[in-house]
C-alpha cells in the first residue's frame, strides 16, 4: 500500500527510525549553515542548486532549474544513504514549499514510492515536539540505483506552446496572482504568463499555520479546476520548475493522478520569445 504523501511530525515520532532516511532540502549557503546549526534527529541534507538541478549558464536553456542527469541524481541517492526500499522523509524551513516537494516529486519519479513530506516542515516539528539537534550524520552504504528514465510524466516547452490554448487541455501557472497578471516580476526578465494558463497560486494548499489542507478539501478545490480532464492533459508550472512540485505534491496528496510537470516554466518560456498575457 501506497503511503501518504504527507506524514505529521506526531507520526513520525512514533516509527522505527532505522528504517527511515531524514533529508533536509534546502537552497544556498543560508539554508545549509541553518541546517548545521539544527536539524531534525539523524537527518541529512540535499541542496536544490547543487544537488536537484543542473544550473545552466542561460535560463533560456531549460530554465532556471532543470532537471539534473539521472546519473548525477543516482550519485546524490546513494550519497544520502538511499535505495529503492528505502522510507525516506523530506522536508524543509519553508513548509514544503521549496525544495522538499522538488526532492519529493524528483524520489518519486526515480521510483522511490515510499517517499513523504513533512506535514508543516521544520518549524511545526519543533512545535510538536521532535528531536532537534545539531549532530553530524552519516548516512547508510548502499548500492548506487541504476535510473533509466524518470517515471513522472514531463512536458517540454514545444508541447507547452503546442496546447496552451486548446481547451482539451489545461495549463496551471501556480505563482503568486501577481506575477500571473503580469503586475509583478522580482526574479525573472519579463512579466506575464503563458496564454491559456490558470492561475492557482501553491499558497492556497496551506492553512494559515503552515500545514497543508486537509485532503478532501484538497480534492474538493481542485476539481472544480480539473473536472474531467486527464492527467496527461494538465500542465503544472511555476517559475523554475521548484513550487510547482509544491502543487504536484498537494494532488497526490488529494487522491489525484500525477500529472504533467513542465520543469523550464516561466524562466524558460519568457526567454525565448514566446508569446506572453497579462490581466494589466
Amino acid at each position: 500500500m501506497n503511503l501518504p504523501s504527507i506524514i505529521n511530525p506526531e507520526e513520525l515520532q512514533v516509527l522505527d527510525q532505522e528504517n527511515i532516511v531524514t533529508v533536509n532540502a534546502g537552497s544556498g549557503d543560508a539554508a545549509y549553515k541553518k541546517y548545521i546549526l539544527e536539524h531534525l534527529d539523524n537527518a541529512l541534507y540535499v541542496d536544490l542548486n547543487k544537488d536537484l538541478a543542473e544550473i545552466p549558464n542561460d535560463a533560456k536553456n531549460g530554465g532556471r532549474h532543470p532537471l539534473p542527469t539521472l546519473d548525477k541524481f543516482s550519485e546524490v541517492l546513494q550519497s544520502l544513504g538511499i535505495s529503492e526500499q528505502s522510507h525516506v522523509i523530506v522536508y524543509d524551513d519553508q513548509n514544503g514549499t521549496n525544495a522538499a516537494a522538488r526532492f519529493w516529486w524528483m524520489l518519486r519519479s526515480a521510483g522511490i514510492e515510499n517517499t513523504q513530506v513533512l506535514n508543516g516542515g521544520l518549524q511545526n516539528a519543533k512545535n510538536k515536539g521532535s528531536k532537534i539537534n545539531s549532530n553530524k550524520v552519516e548516512p547508510k552504504k548502499v548500492e548506487k540505483i541504476s535510473l533509466k528514465h524518470w517515471k513522472l510524466p514531463l512536458v517540454d516547452i514545444d508541447f507547452v506552446e503546442k496546447v496552451s490554448e486548446n481547451t482539451d487541455y489545461l495549463v496551471i501557472d501556480v505563482r503568486d496572482k501577481d506575477r500571473y497578471a503580469g503586475k509583478s516580476e522580482p526574479i525573472d526578465e519579463i512579466a506575464g504568463h503563458i496564454p491559456g494558463a490558470v492561475n492557482i497560486p501553491f499558497k492556497d494548499n496551506l492553512n494559515a499555520d503552515g500545514t497543508f489542507k486537509q485532503p478532501k478539501i484538497l480534492q474538493k478545490k481542485y476539481v472544480e479546476f480539473l473536472k474531467d480532464i486527464p492527467s496527461h492533459k494538465i500542465i503544472i508550472h511555476c517559475g523554475s520548475g521548484v513550487t510547482a512540485c509544491h502543487t504536484l505534491l498537494a494532488l497526490d496528496y488529494a487522491g489525484f493522478k500525477i500529472p504533467n510537470l513542465y520543469i523550464g516554466s516561466w524562466s524558460e518560456w519568457s526567454r525565448n520569445d514566446k508569446p506572453i498575457a497579462t490581466n494589466l
